[in-house]
């Protein structure tokens, strides 16, 4: 596809966009304009992904970008799409290749919402995450996310800087009045301000945070100095308060640096292992519930923490946190706690695979699917027995990141979960079976493919449904392969000619994708058949082939 061509197209995407947000916020689910407003634009994407594998959007204040080509501007506040997705953090939405036309209608349904007005608890960013899109991916800045309950950020920013003026001005006025007063008669009492108590307050804060510092390094002094085991039990209570009290203060690096100094105590042999279990009880404490409740509060709350002081903070952790962070994590309020909760399960969670795995009982659905995202990150085989147990979850959602873990790890255990998989009564688990079994990439997994495929009730199914699995099949590029795919597209039949005519474009489509240049004489007769999915495809096929695309 050529660049002009792709901005066009990617306009014709974002008008898209535009018109379905109004019009599903105008219209029921079964009106016609609703129905036909998503088909167009579901058919729009379609077309963009039959030569690229996704379509990406950079977003500002007042425009919108693809490929770094302005194709949207307004500097309304109003049906502004712009500020709209600015507003709350958006800072870049990404459409794969493989969107369902089910997402698309969800995606259409949030940004429809009338945040202003409608009651909604959340925002644009935390209904995309707790919609688990596979093919909607975003980007989100968390420093400049607007509280929904506050005012329009510009109005408060002007508001702000009126007041700073308004200070300045008060400022050179007393300044200019006290050189006209020839007298002083009094010493007047100025008012404690907001602003005032809030900078003794840091100032406090700061004071108590270096005297704990100071204690800390007095408290290893002590243990370093130290002829007995008495010496470590003296300190030992004191260095827990400190850590505890650090935590509530948000000083995650004073926490760190009593850990740091706890580790080189343990790790040095001249120190006898009686005096040294209390180090280890001191890391055990750092894992607590009480620790760690503390920091999902700091998290929750947004106090900004370093982040090589956190990262450093959960690496110095032992495997008994991982329970507590498992608790909290379907506890927290704000998606970027969460994350940073999931990150610190991804590295803790390999020290006990198993107590992490107790995560997947939990009633709550995302805390579960959360678990298996947790999982398949760490990417250790030794899981897979517990997630296959969640295969067969009530939700769709656990069910959909269970089969992509599984299809990422592998292994002759999972193949009969997944092949089960693919007659699941909803369409998006059965597509990310298919999906699963591509990534696996066996000989064992194209052979369940093609019997799928082959199966005579497949072709009931919708065509976007086939067109998937003629995808994931062209991922094996064989003589088998060719030779199905060649047979499929030159079939014809009298009777159901309609689902064959959408298995052959499906063929057409494989051919494409493996680049299959013997092809072309036959696909170059098809691209001008009565059919219009066979004609598509089969001219989608040729440009790919001939451009190598």
């Amino acid at each position: 596809m050529e660049q002009i061509e792709g901005i066009k197209e990617a306009r014709d995407i974002l008008q898209a966009i535009v018109k379905g947000k109004k019009t599903f916020r105008m219209y029921p689910q079964n009106n016609p304009i609703y129905v036909k407003t998503l088909e167009d634009s579901y058919a729009k994407f379609r077309d963009f992904f039959d030569y690229k594998e996704k379509f990406v959007l950079q977003i500002k204040h007042n425009s919108i970008s693809y490929d770094s080509e302005q194709i949207y501007y307004s500097d309304e506040k109003e049906d502004n799409l712009a500020l709209f997705f600015f507003k709350d953090g958006l800072r870049e939405l990404t459409f794969k290749k493989g969107l369902l036309q089910e997402e698309l209608e969800e995606f259409f349904k949030i940004v429809a919402m009338d945040f202003d007005r409608e009651v909604v608890d959340d925002d644009i960013v935390t209904l995309l995450w707790e919609k688990d899109f596979q093919n909607i991916q975003y980007v989100v800045d968390e420093a400049v996310l607007v509280d929904l309950d506050e005012e329009d950020y510009e109005t408060k920013a002007e508001e702000e800087l009126k007041e700073k003026v308004s200070d300045v001005d008060e400022l050179m006025k007393a300044y200019a009045e006290g050189f006209k007063e020839e007298d002083v008669k009094g010493t007047s009492i100025v008012p404690i301000t907001e602003k005032d108590l809030k900078m003794l307050e840091r100032e406090m804060e700061k004071d108590s945070s270096n005297r704990i510092e100071k204690l800390a390094d007095i408290l290893f002094e002590i243990i370093y100095q130290s002829e007995s085991k008495s010496d470590f039990e003296d300190t030992f209570p004191f260095l827990k308060d400190s850590i505890k009290f650090s935590m509530k203060q948000g000083n995650v690096y004073i926490v760190l640096d009593i850990m740091t100094k706890t580790k080189e105590v343990i790790d040095d042999p001249l120190f006898p292992e009686d005096s040294k279990k209390y180090m280890r009880k001191l890391i055990l404490y750092a894992g607590t519930d009480e620790i760690i409740g503390l920091l999902a509060g700091l998290l929750d709350g947004g106090v900004e923490i370093e982040e090589k002081v956190f990262e450093g903070f959960i690496e110095s952790l032992d495997k008994n946190a991982i329970t507590p962070f498992v608790k909290f994590l379907g506890e927290l309020k704000t998606i970027h706690a969460r994350k940073s909760v999931i990150e610190s399960l991804i590295f803790i969670g390999k020290k006990d695979i198993q107590a992490l795995a107790r995560g997947l009982d939990d009633q709550r659905w995302f805390v579960v699917r959360n678990i298996i995202y947790i999982l398949r990150k760490i990417g250790d085989k030794r899981a897979i027995e517990y997630l296959l147990k969640t295969v067969k979850h009530g939700d769709i959602r656990v069910r959909k990141e269970v089969i992509r873990a599984l299809g990422e790890l592998g292994g002759r255990e999972v193949i009969q979960s997944l092949r089960e998989c693919l007659d699941d009564l909803d369409v998006q688990v059965r597509i990310a079976a298919v999906k699963a079994f591509g990534i696996i990439g066996s000989e064992v997994s194209k052979k369940i493919i093609l019997e799928k495929i082959s199966d005579k009730m497949f072709k009931e199914r919708n065509f976007e449904e086939k067109k998937e699995f003629y995808e994931v099949l062209s991922k094996w590029k064989d003589e088998e392969i060719i030779n199905f795919l060649m047979k499929v597209l030159k079939k014809k039949t009298f009777f159901g000619r309609a689902k064959n005519y959408e298995n052959r474009a499906c063929a057409a489509f494989g051919l494409g994708l493996l680049g299959y240049k013997e092809a072309l004489p036959i696909l170059n007769k098809y691209k001008n058949s009565n059919n219009k999915n066979l004609r598509e495809y089969s001219y989608i096929a040729i440009k790919r082939i001939e451009h190598g695309q």
